[in-house]
């Protein structure tokens, strides 16, 4: 069988195979499925941060009209936690006790007939409080600290010893805010029950993880338990985990015995679904006068809810992003009083990213070395933390041609030297990166009697465009018209996928459709291999390869046969093959495997006057190994880049410091890029197909967003003389 480096890349940049039900209004989002026999249910949620619940008034609300049940702490199922994983243990579950960790934890779920019906009566329901001082300050001496709990903290070289001896020193402190992830969608649940059989359409990238996590919930096997999510409508990673809601909505659904379904309203968004935690980081680093890093030393103190332990270890990206002997890398977290945070894309690296790319930018100056020479001196081939080339790394084709495209050398290097009208123009530049993350995947490829190909996995398609590039990827491995091939997705009953996240999904079950398709085939041979009437009668799988619908000897496209006779030949009405993937071992290949890689460049205009910050362009240039897909790939790093617009100059999810209750938790108030923010983007990808994977690919979903936060800020000094070290820009830093 033809290899994947015989074939040409894929690259084509199709039209979404989903974007005529979408835009057609035909796609079923999880708020839009409906079932026979419905109720509908309503969050209620404390009013105070932290303490416990003396007592629940729920008898006014109960007898309102419509209402099926009021479920609290004191009549609420029991529930079991849900499992640990790649992200962590599952949010506490729901209705435990009478214990207030945060503003806004669920206290009651209300259940009526109608959602009017039900928000009406939610509204009655009354908590009595014996209420606690919060703990809602990051740097609080009084708060709880975990160090490094997944053992990511890095040390090598003698940082301490480096950094005094070093002929330049910086050191700084870097503010990043809390982020809410805000998908246009609202997330919503329906849970059906059936018996001890389970339905749910779930807003979720991760159908296989909430089915795990409500069979453990309830005590049932996994095989009794569906997840369905065709759709999502955003989730930028919020739909990673398995929320409290989603158990409410099937405990309700249990005790009243029939289907319930949820809608978030978007205040409630802001503290049921995650958000990207707040930080401080503190950054040293030695340099000598020719550019040269020496030591870096790198900490962090990011945000956690009382009763979680997700994680984001800001400072990890800074082990291996350029050649440094001494480096030192430490993360630490304060439990808090508030909701539980989340991934949010690009989660730890476009904080972390932030503070090493400001100091470099820094540096650069202070040294009088051009920004993108400084990073082109400490540039490295190899993993610094093991010594092993990477599986793919075009990060210098990146900062060439991106330079080139921005127009990098037209920039005056002094600081506030240009100006267009009353406009300080200035120029920034970062880089960007992304590490390698994958998980276990499957995939089942069918090809039926009349010549088309059914692939399905357990993944979700979040926007990123999965049903679109999985098709293509199929067809193109088993030789048919695209049009001839249906990729399904969003069932947590097709063969078990990792989450969409981490930029890890499309190599994952790019690699998992791969083996699948590859094995299809192989099967197809086996089946003739010896039939006499067949033209590949003795000849090895490895021997032939795919086109036109058909199976042949390598090189000879006559001496074969179309998939439709052979099935139709042996009585078959389809051949099916099972493939999966693992991430490699990096000792095994003799490689590190490589994520994604970008170069940032912005064009910001200030106005002095008034502290206003205008984005007038950005150049993107990518190093994504093998693009599947030019269309569905560009517009990940455009919706990226204007993720971290938001996240440089508007985003900042609010909490009041005296109650813990979030301020901002609307549209009206909690501040997004929209089009009238969004410049000029140019997206350019560099580099060749990654070594460490059979497809060669690599996610783009979250690089497009890392680098944008430091590019803007360090334009914004190019522009005015005034650095910025905390995130988001607002006018009393540059008045």
């Amino acid at each position: 069988m033809s290899t994947v480096e015989s074939r040409p890349l894929i690259g084509e940049g199709i039209s979404r195979v989903d974007g005529p039900r979408k835009v057609t209004g035909a796609a079923p989002y999880p708020m839009d499925f409906s079932v026979p026999g419905q109720a509908y249910g309503t969050l209620v949620q404390s009013t105070i941060a932290a303490g416990r619940i003396v007592r629940m008034h729920t008898d006014e609300a109960a007898h309102s009209p419509g209402v099926v049940t009021v479920l609290t702490h004191e009549n609420a199922l029991e529930v079991g936690m849900g499992p640990a994983s790649v992200l962590g243990a599952s949010p506490p579950a729901p209705l435990r006790n009478d214990r207030i960790v945060h503003h806004g934890q669920h206290i009651a779920f209300v259940v009526a007939e109608t959602p009017e019906q039900a928000t009406a009566a939610a509204r009655l329901v009354r908590a009595d409080y014996e209420a606690a001082e919060p703990l809602l300050d990051l740097q609080d001496p009084r708060a709880e600290h975990l160090h490094d709990p997944w053992g990511m903290d890095h040390s090598r070289g003698d940082a301490a010893a480096a950094l005094e001896g070093a002929e330049v020193t910086l050191r700084n402190t870097y503010l990043t805010a809390d982020n809410t992830n805000n998908p246009l969608g609202l997330f919503a649940t329906l849970a059906v029950w059936d018996g001890d059989t389970l339905t749910v359409h779930d807003t979720s990238q991760w159908p296989s993880m909430v089915r795990t996590t409500l069979a453990m919930a309830f005590g049932i096997p996994e095989s009794s338990v569906r997840v369905l999510v065709p759709y999502v409508g955003g989730g930028f990673g919020a739909g990673l985990r398995a929320w409290p809601h989603v158990i409410l909505t099937a405990m309700a659904a249990r005790m009243t015995k029939r289907p319930v379904k949820l809608v978030l309203t978007r205040p409630q968004m802001f503290t049921s679904i995650g958000h990207r935690p707040s930080g401080v980081q503190w950054l040293s680093v030695g340099i000598r006068r020719d550019g040269e890093l020496v030591a870096l030393d790198h900490r962090s103190l990011s945000s956690l809810s009382m009763e979680d332990n997700d994680f984001e270890p800001f400072s990890s990206g800074t082990a291996f992003a350029y050649q440094c002997p001494n480096v030192i890398t430490r993360d630490e977290q304060a439990k808090l009083n508030i909701a539980v945070p989340t991934s949010m894309r690009a989660p730890a690296e476009a904080q972390g990213n932030f503070a090493l790319e400001s100091a470099l930018d820094e540096l650069s100056y202070t040294l009088g070395i051009d920004p993108v020479e400084l990073r082109v001196r400490n540039h490295t081939d190899v993993d610094p933390r093991n010594g092993l080339p990477w599986s793919g790394k075009a990060i210098l084709e990146c900062y060439e041609i991106g330079a080139r495209r921005f127009g990098w050398s037209d920039r005056n290097p002094e600081p506030r030297s240009m100006r267009d009208g009353n406009w300080l123009v200035g120029y920034g530049m970062a880089s960007a990166m992304f590490p390698y993350f994958a998980q276990p995947c499957m995939a089942e490829a069918t090809v039926n009697r009349d010549g088309s190909a059914f692939v399905r996995s357990a993944a979700t398609d979040i926007g990123t465009g999965t049903y679109t590039v999985m098709a293509q990827l199929s067809a193109e491995e088993l030789g048919l018209p695209l049009e001839k091939v249906r990729f399904d997705l969003g069932d947590s009953d097709m063969p078990n996928s990792m989450m969409a996240g981490g930029s890890g999904l499309t190599g994952a079950l790019g690699n998992a459709v791969h083996d699948a398709c590859r094995r299809l085939v192989r099967s197809f041979v086996e089946l003739v291999r010896n039939d006499a009437d067949s033209p590949l009668m003795g000849i090895s799988p490895h021997e032939v390869e795919c086109s036109g619908g058909r199976v042949h000897l390598m090189g000879c496209p006559d001496r074969g046969e179309s998939y439709v006779d052979i099935l139709a030949r042996h009585g078959m009405p389809q051949l099916s093959a099972t493939g999966s993937s693992t991430p490699p071992d990096a000792t095994e290949i003799g490689m590190s495997l490589a994520g994604a890689y970008g170069a940032k460049f912005v064009e910001v205009r200030v106005d002095p006057d008034l502290g206003l910050v205008r984005v007038a362009r950005v150049v993107s240039a990518i190093d994504g190994g093998r693009i599947l897909n030019e269309k569905t790939a560009r517009s990940q790093i455009i919706g990226g880049t204007v993720g971290g617009i938001g996240m440089a100059l508007l985003e900042d999810t609010v909490t009041d410091p005296r109650t813990g209750r979030i301020a901002n938790g609307t549209f009206a108030d909690y501040l997004v890029a929209v089009n009238a923010d969004v410049p000029e983007l140019d997206v350019v990808f560099v580099g060749e197909p990654d070594r460490g994977t059979p497809t060669g690919t690599k996610g783009v979903g979250e690089v497009g967003l890392v680098g944008i936060a430091p590019a803007i800020t360090n334009a914004v000094y190019h522009a005015t003389g005034r650095r910025i070290r905390s995130l988001p820009i607002t006018l009393d830093t540059l008045l």
